[in-house]
């Protein structure tokens, strides 16, 4: 083990990420895996969306409060703005940019997980936290995908933003079945 004074190179750190990226997608795998063995398919993926939306809620409200905290309001340019940053800058996945209104992420670590176990579509519901988090957040919003690893056998997920319909607020907050508010996730490449 390295002593903890001991500088590591840029590459260094952004592999200890990943590693640590793909332990939280095996993860994933493993209790959506479980729930579904254990209550069938639609009962499984009903509690695995459960929980996607329930970590999307700790994520968006610890999101907005940071944002809050540096005097911002919750509008879509500050999120993850600062000390809301909620993503690693390195090791998650290759290159992050932005084009015009979307963003663009390359290789993914966890999706490329699911990909090597062949669980891409059990993998996919994890990308889900990208709307829950989005909308609560700032529930004007979502963030959607127009691409995904997972759900489109591509190398990248391609992101954007739409502001959201006061039928789909209501049907998110109402604990109605809200994957339909990413409907390219839902639809992939099957």
């Amino acid at each position: 083990m390295e002593k903890p004074d001991q500088m590591i190179s840029y590459a260094e750190a952004a592999h200890e990420v990943e590693l640590a990226c793909r332990r939280l997608g095996m993860l994933h795998l493993a209790y959506a895996r479980t729930l579904v063995q254990q209550f069938g398919r639609e009962q499984g993926e009903k509690l695995i969306m459960n929980a996607i939306k329930e970590y999307g809620k700790m994520v968006g409200e610890q999101t907005s409060q940071k944002v809050s905290e540096q005097g911002l309001a919750n509008e879509p340019q500050y999120f993850g703005e600062g000390q809301a940053r909620s993503l690693p800058k390195l090791g998650l996945c290759e290159e992050v940019v932005h084009e015009n209104d979307q963003i663009k992420v390359k290789n993914c670590s966890m999706a490329k997980v699911w990909r090597e176990f062949g669980e891409e579509d059990l993998g996919s519901l994890y990308c889900f936290i990208d709307t829950a988090k989005y909308m609560y957040y700032n529930p004007n919003y979502k963030l959607t995908h127009v691409k995904a690893m997972p759900a489109h056998g591509t190398d990248y997920c391609q992101f954007e933003l739409e502001e959201t319909t006061e039928q789909e607020r209501a049907d998110f907050f109402a604990n109605k079945d809200w994957r339909y508010l990413d409907k390219r996730m839902m639809k992939g490449s099957k």
